[in-house]
């Protein structure tokens, strides 16, 4: 600032700054540069905490106000910028990356197993705490304040759904429309080319299309279209005007990879499309320095097929009472198609979903960990979430753990990792405060339906009017792409898995000292062997032990270092 008094250390993008600069300026502050940093130092200084409430923007920073003594760190709304903190030694530690801390001298490296507990069920660490004791993460929408010593973590924002049901349909489809163009023309501001990924989903090809970028980025594995959207990338691309850079990745050059990944992760992370969003990030690396990306839609206008089960059949509609005996009397039967599903609706959605992995059940965890733990069964981590929405109807439930959940801990996290490790700078106009101030707003039943919509041809259950303003504002010959279901990064894990080589790499991991420490190594043999022998799919299981493994020999094995 003017007087040198406040120093900021920033890390991300504040897409209205130049309006915020204007306000600073008309009220006398002095400016230095153009950038959006300094309206950050400069906008703290006149509003204090409530610039954050003024942002429009990812973002992670800190300022060190030296006449107040007092360290001011925040996290944006939706956690797309990461932070992390410590206390240790009479230091606060603080950064965009845990490995930041590990030179450090105050620093001890401590496994948290606690959190491996938790990591078992979800596939990440859902919690504020990290497989690093003593490091937390500082959650989304948070900021913290730092002095003397002590500190001290509040919320500033939040998601608030409350249906409108006044407008139409047709209105929420242009008013979706409108503030999604105007959300993607702020993410586009840069000096440097943006490009943008392109699946064959909805999500990324309305991004593409409504932002008019020159190059799209696309990866897949081998020939098989389960794995592979480049033929139909390519002919999206070439639909509106655009060109579409490829790769199809190799099943070596995946597996070679996973000690670099779990590296930039900093903690373990299991989902296997995190290896996928490395090789398009390092793709668009080689062409562009920004990079636009669909993530965000599924959690705000209800994209996920697990939304569209409550309330789709009569079998609802039973009393709980009722469907809670069934699913008693289910679960007693030997396994057998549509046996789940009654056990499912035997509890209520507080009880049953967590978000969109659950991987090892609380009895599972217990019997594989050869360790002494003691996490918090998966029901009470969600239980402060669904607390804050238990009046709402089970979707938006639903949506709102997803939101604070699956989204930052999964889903973003990955997407800034993967991005950074490559340099490249990962934009999400989804994730936008004016597109959640009409998300929120949208009726349940114009999130997710059980109705053919009103279009010819097309069912759309999840998305719904979302994808009514995606097929609005794409060329009418990729009109089909509104209604393709939802594939992510498609992986072809589990078949990888029943393969010798794959089969013999994980194995080994699964009987060495560090499995031997941790597991009954001869649990995850029968995991690996029964998925190899087709008894059943525990691809998913096996992944996240595997990934865990992968990670501590990267930060804790012989050649760690500090």
């Amino acid at each position: 600032n003017e007087d040198r008094s406040m120093v900021l250390v920033f890390n991300g993008e504040i897409y209205n700054y130049k309006e915020i600069r204007e306000a600073l300026l008309a009220a006398g502050h002095t400016f230095r540069t153009e950038t959006d940093s300094e309206v950050l130092i400069h906008g703290y200084e006149e509003y204090g905490t409530e610039l954050l409430n003024k942002l429009r923007g990812m973002f992670s920073f800190v300022i060190w106000d030296e006449k107040e003594k007092t360290l001011f760190g925040a996290r944006d709304f939706f956690g797309i910028k990461p932070m992390y903190y410590a206390q240790m030694g009479g230091s606060l530690l603080f950064g965009s990356e845990i490995k930041a801390f590990l030179p450090h001298p105050h620093f001890k490296k401590e496994l948290d197993t606690d959190v491996l507990e938790q990591y078992l069920t979800f596939q990440y660490s859902p919690t504020e705490e990290t497989f690093f004791k003593g490091v937390k993460k500082l959650p989304a929408a948070h900021y913290f304040l730092y002095r003397d010593g002590k500190l001290t973590v509040q919320r500033y924002w939040d998601v608030h759904f409350h249906a409108d049901d006044a407008p139409l349909l047709g209105d929420w489809v242009k008013t979706i429309s409108e503030t999604f163009q105007d959300s993607v023309a702020a993410h586009k501001i840069a000096d440097v080319e943006v490009g943008s990924f392109l699946s064959s989903g909805v999500d990324s090809s309305y991004v593409a299309a409504v932002a008019d970028v020159d190059k799209t980025f696309t990866v897949g594995f081998g020939s098989d279209e389960k794995y592979n959207e480049i033929g139909w990338a390519k002919r999206f691309s070439r639909a509106i005007g655009k060109e579409n850079y490829s790769h199809v990745i190799t099943q070596q050059e995946y597996w070679d990879a996973l000690p670099k990944i779990q590296y930039q992760m900093d903690e373990p992370l299991a989902d296997p499309s995190c290896i996928a969003l490395y090789f398009v990030c390092k793709l668009a690396a080689e062409q562009v320095k920004v990079v636009l990306s669909g993530e965000g839609a599924d959690e705000i206008f209800g994209g996920y097929n697990v939304y569209s089960e409550p309330g789709a059949t009569w079998y609802d509609r039973l009393p709980m009472i009722v469907r809670r005996g069934v699913a008693n009397a289910a679960s007693l039967l030997p396994a057998k198609r549509g046996l789940n599903f009654l056990v499912r609706k035997g509890r209520t959605i507080e009880e049953r979903f967590i978000g969109n992995a659950y991987i090892f059940t609380p009895a599972e965890r217990r019997a594989l960990l050869k360790i002494k733990t003691d996490a918090p069964a998966p029901t009470e981590v969600t239980k402060p979430f669904y607390d804050r929405v238990k009046d709402a109807d089970t979707v938006t439930k639903m949506q709102y753990l997803d939101l604070h959940l699956w989204m930052t801990g999964d889903i973003l996290l990955k997407a800034d990792k993967m991005s950074m490790a490559h340099s490249l700078e990962l934009r999400v106009p989804f994730l936008d405060k004016e597109i959640m101030r009409v998300a929120e707003q949208i009726p349940t039943k114009f999130r997710v339906t059980h109705r053919v919509a009103t279009d010819d041809k097309t069912p759309y259950t999840t998305k719904y009017a979302m994808r009514l303003a995606a097929k609005r504002d794409t060329p009418p010959e990729t009109a089909d792409t509104a209604a393709k279901k939802k594939l992510g990064f498609p992986v072809p894990i589990r078949v990888w898995l029943k393969q010798d080589d794959c089969y013999s790499t994980v194995r080994t991991a699964f009987v060495s000292p560090d499995a031997e420490h941790f597991f009954h190594t001869e649990k995850l043999i029968q995991l690996l062997d029964d998925h190899k022998n087709g008894k059943k799919d525990n691809s998913r299981r096996i992944w996240t032990v595997y990934m865990f493994l992968v990670w501590y020999k990267v930060y804790f094995g012989e050649n760690a270092g500090a």
